[in-house]
């Protein structure tokens, strides 16, 4: 038997009960992209009840409303730990609740401390430009030039708890970068920062355009996974996208690195086709949603996103087995018709299909670990510290 998690980053369904604290008490994207479109192409999310578990807050999706009979189980969760980032998103569905948030820096300069980037810099044997907050393809636009002609790297920040070092394959072969961002990892580790993320770019002065080289380093978990004790249990553990970047590959008999939605689609479609497999956990991240139209505040490219998932998702469930279980929610929000750039701190969506599974309403959970308690008891094995089953 086979679970599948597939997590659509940054699809939030309204703003937590705590989201003024964090500054996103208007923010609601699934809400706000389907105001703002004059067709939702999400027919196969609504079928499984996204619309119903919107209704959970007294709210309705248009053009993604209630289905009468919905084909999934259907609710919303809230997190638990603190933040609002990637990390602590994917943990804490994976049973990792963290009492903590991860450190966060100032947007003007210098965003991390002087010790830091010291250190830094003896590491790397290189100065660095930047130390602000930025985005990635703004601050190469800004500081490109500079760094091509001293040779110094671009360091920069954003609301995450992240420290970004970017480097041109002029000046650094992105092996040389993550060798940088390693020793980077270490230092980091001391800050508590989430992730060092090297970012390689390429191009000619005034077209810089970042390669596809990008690779995230994350802080250890302090503590096991759902990922750890089903492995331990014998049970495959597949990660699809960045899964194994935020889990520091632990816990995966299998990392799957593909690149963007489309290439994460076709990898978890290739892995159902495995006519011998048995018991697997597929852990699937959509990074699209979120890096590419959330963030950068595209609500048409966050709707086309999520209706090219949704159409994956129709032969995603004429693949499943009559035992398996798939499972559909999202690590935080990140609404593209909210101010700013950050992510939201909001609900997620919680649709759980199977062929033999009858729907009902799961309500509303008030942790992600619910997820890792409920794949637990789906392969039998020892119940998680954090979470209740929703099977």
């Amino acid at each position: 038997m086979r679970a599948i998690l597939i997590v659509i980053d940054g699809f939030g369904m309204g703003p937590l009960p705590d989201a003024a604290a964090y500054g996103d008490m208007g923010a609601d994207t699934a809400l706000h992209v389907c105001e703002r479109m004059e067709r939702v192409d999400w027919p196969t999310l609504r079928s499984l009840g996204l619309g119903n578990a919107a209704k959970l807050l007294g709210k309705d999706l248009p053009g993604c409303g209630e289905a009468v009979r919905p084909r999934a189980s259907f609710g919303l969760m809230a997190m638990k730990s603190p933040g609002k980032d990637s990390t602590t998103g994917h943990w804490e569905l994976s049973g990792v609740v963290l009492d903590k948030p991860f450190a966060t820096f100032p947007a003007e300069p210098p965003s991390f401390p002087r010790e830091l980037v010291d250190e830094l810099s003896r590491a790397s044997g290189r100065r660095m430009l930047g130390n602000c907050a930025a985005s990635g393809t703004e601050i190469i636009r800004v500081l490109g030039d500079a760094h091509l002609a001293s040779g110094d790297l671009i360091l920069y920040t954003s609301a995450d708890s992240v420290l970004q070092i970017a480097a041109h394959d002029a000046v650094m072969t992105a092996e040389e970068l993550y060798s940088v961002c390693e020793s980077a990892r270490r230092i980091a580790d001391r800050y508590n920062i989430s992730r060092v993320i090297a970012r390689p770019f390429t191009g000619e002065r005034g077209s810089f355009v970042r390669t596809d080289g990008r690779r995230d380093f994350s802080i250890d978990l302090p503590g096991p996974s759902v990922l750890d004790a089903l492995l331990e249990a014998d049970v495959a553990t597949v990660g699809i996208g960045k899964i194994g970047d935020l889990f520091n590959r632990r816990g995966l008999s299998e990392d799957i690195h593909a690149k963007g939605n489309p290439a994460c689609l076709d990898a978890l479609a290739e892995r159902l086709r495995r006519a011998d497999e048995r018991n697997a956990f597929i852990f699937v991240n959509l990074v699209d949603t979120d890096m590419l139209y959330g963030h950068r505040r595209d609500v048409i490219g966050y709707h086309r996103s999520v209706a090219y998932t949704d159409a994956a998702l129709a032969g995603v469930i004429d693949q499943l087995h009559d035992e398996d279980v798939l499972i559909i929610s999202a690590d935080h929000g990140c609404d593209p018709a909210y101010s700013g750039t950050d992510h939201t701190r909001e609900y997620v969506p919680l649709l759980v299909y199977g062929p033999q599974r009858p729907s009902r309403n799961l309500g509303i959970r008030t942790t992600l670990s619910d997820c890792a308690q409920s794949l637990a008891a789906f392969f039998g094995i020892d119940p998680m510290p954090h979470g209740a089953s929703f099977l």
